[in-house]
């Protein structure tokens, strides 16, 4: 051992020699190892501080953006959950972790975490708009106004706002409202809404009007012709005065598969069609 100890030192020597012999070299580590020093103490009291009981947290501040007021979210329930939940306090909690907690929620689009010193945070969060209806009214998925569904009960929803009858595949959200803004826009002239939308699994896709109307467009064929849908709904309304003149009332459907016209249904005549088109309209 005494001999280990005699070769450590004759190594020390033998490192510390280029610092021994020059008093500023030996000056400027003493500085450098002092600061070193310096740093790990503040660093170790910061630590201990940080565990002090006086930063855990205790205040959870929840408000919503601005511009909305909070109808579906329980504050109280809500803060007890986070504060049953989080992990960390003021210095080590990550605030990541607790906005996901916050959008893990129904009624939650989307949050925002800050601090407040010493043991709170302030959550901004920004509810769902409900829009519409996904699957049916049974069903407890809703749409918002970004066509982004949502768990949620119609039951929720205040009695005041309309919802819109959507349904089609999972993902589809986004592609749905983008159609309902087109059809909605495309039917002003009859002063008619869209009611309900609906897309197949094969994206075929039919509306219902405020009036009562129903409008079949079958697969959405703008990816190979952007003008293609509008062009058919444009030659609806341009022999739709023959078609009203001829029928009146009647019309309770139309279809706008076909390539060079559109198709009847009469409500009072079962299972009857007639096809009409810019060659047989005078």
């Amino acid at each position: 051992m005494s001999n280990f100890m005699d070769r450590f030192g004759e190594i020390f020597s033998m490192l510390m020699a280029p610092f021994w012999d020059h008093s500023d070299r030996m000056e400027k580590l003493s500085r450098l190892l002092m600061r070193c020093f310096m740093v790990m103490l503040v660093a170790g009291i910061l630590a201990w501080l940080s565990q002090r009981p006086v930063f855990a947290l205790k205040q959870i501040q929840i408000e919503p953006v601005a511009g909305q007021t909070l109808k579906h979210i329980n504050k109280s329930i809500v803060k007890q959950q986070v504060l049953e939940t989080v992990q960390g306090n003021f210095f080590s909690v990550c605030l990541e972790d607790v906005k996901r907690g916050f959008e893990s929620m129904s009624w939650v689009r989307h949050a925002n975490v800050r601090r407040v010193w010493p043991n709170g945070l302030v959550v901004s969060i920004e509810e769902q708009k409900p829009f519409g209806t996904w699957g049916g009214s049974e069903s407890h998925t809703l749409m918002n106004t970004h066509g982004e569904l949502f768990s949620g009960r119609v039951s929720d929803v205040s009695e005041d706002i309309r919802l819109i009858d959507f349904s089609g595949p999972a993902d589809a959200g986004k592609e749905v409202m983008s159609l309902y803004e087109k059809a909605n826009n495309w039917f002003k002239p009859w002063g008619a809404e869209v009611t309900s939308l609906a897309l197949t699994e094969c994206y075929a896709w039919h509306v219902k009007l405020s009036n009562g109307m129903k409008v079949e467009f079958g697969r959405d064929e703008e990816s190979s012709d952007k003008n293609l849908t509008e062009e058919r709904v444009a030659r609806l309304f341009k022999y739709w005065p023959q078609v009203q003149e001829k029928w009146a009332n009647r019309i309770d459907a139309v279809d706008l598969r076909y390539a060079n016209g559109f198709a009847v249904h009469l409500a009072s005549v079962s299972l009857k069609k007639n096809e009409v088109d810019g060659k047989k309209v005078s």
